[in-house]
């Protein structure tokens, strides 16, 4: 399965409450905190939804 590296960019501070939970549940809780997970259809749609929080690499 592909692994891909996600990482915080910007602050959850006064963004909407599902956004920081959807955040919290990558394990992403302050800025730069990053961790590796498999690319699968439920972490995607995560990434859709807070696509403008966060930078998305292929892990290495």
């Amino acid at each position: 399965m592909e692994m891909i590296k996600v990482t915080l960019e910007k602050s959850l501070i006064g963004r909407n409450g599902k956004h920081i939970k959807t955040a919290n549940s990558l394990g992403l809780r302050k800025i730069g905190d990053s961790r590796v997970v498999s690319k699968t259809n439920e972490v995607e749609g995560k990434l859709t939804k807070i696509s403008y929080l966060v930078k998305v690499d292929a892990a290495e």
